[in-house]
């Protein structure tokens, strides 16, 4: 099987740490989803995180919470979902997509239908934030069987059991959450943060992704001095809920929030 895009990314260039932005899918519709993802692809986002809507997004703060009830309002489905992977990769086949959500939407449509509808779309890998390790094997096999990574969380307060245990089972990389509490939340402990990640790196085989409490360029670069990739999600979910109903505001905020953070990235791993 060829490298996966993930991977690839990963190997592109050693020095680069990676720059990944979520979106809510959906919110506030699927077209300006697809727009934003090639907007964030110019900003300097190596892979794409699409949140899945979801009625109890219970890991998430009160932004991406809204961000899904938007979505939810305009019946945004899992497959619809999908099928805008499938239309992004019209144009862009370079850009890791990862799928990012809970069970409830994967259950129901299947473990098979939905890794085989999401490889067959170019989806790169899927995240699935209340399925915990011990309970995964049955999609992680569907998964791996048409190329897909399963990506998982850890925590602050993950024993080392089970950190041992989720980087046996994960692929792609490791989200590392960076917080006690839901997305959006703040005060980032970097000092103790690059301590955490170079302790799961001990385990690891696979790079480590940090996320929760990145918010600006500053923030990003600090983290990325130890961190193989950079999560952002809540303050550009933000700007979609401020500018969602311009188009222009919208996609010049979004450009303007991440290519900061990439130059700031780029700039700490050059320093």
């Amino acid at each position: 099987m060829s490298q996966s895009r993930i991977a690839a990314s990963f190997a592109k260039d050693s020095n680069r740490k990676l720059l990944v932005p979520y979106i809510t899918a959906g919110d506030p519709n699927l077209d300006t989803t697809l727009d934003l993802m090639h907007t964030l692809v110019k900003a300097g986002a190596d892979v794409i995180e699409l949140g899945i809507p979801f009625s109890d997004p219970m890991a998430d703060g009160p932004v991406i919470q809204a961000a899904c009830e938007r979505a939810l309002k305009n019946n945004v489905t899992l497959v619809q979902v999908i099928e805008t992977v499938k239309r992004f990769r019209e144009t862009n086949n370079e850009t890791a997509v990862v799928l990012m959500g809970y069970m409830n939407p994967v259950e129901i449509l299947g473990y098979k239908k939905f890794a085989g509808l999401a490889s067959e779309a170019g989806v790169d890998g899927v995240l699935t934030v209340d399925l915990p390790p011990e309970e995964a094997d049955e999609l992680v096999a569907e998964l791996d069987a048409v190329g897909l990574d399963s990506i998982f969380l850890l925590s602050p307060t993950t024993p080392d059991s089970r950190v041992k245990h989720v980087c046996e089972k994960a692929s792609g990389y490791i989200y590392y959450v960076s917080l006690k509490g839901v997305t959006g939340a703040a005060n980032l402990d970097t000092a103790e943060v690059a301590s955490k990640v170079e302790h799961i790196k001990s385990f690891a085989n696979i790079p480590v992704a940090v996320g929760f409490g990145i918010r600006d360029a500053e923030s990003a670069a600090a983290i990325s001095v130890t961190a193989d990739a950079i999560v952002v999600g809540s303050v550009l979910v933000s700007l979609v809920a401020d500018h969602g109903d311009n188009p222009d505001q919208l996609h010049q905020s979004m450009f303007d929030t991440v290519n900061a953070m990439r130059l700031a990235m780029d700039e700490t791993g050059a320093a």
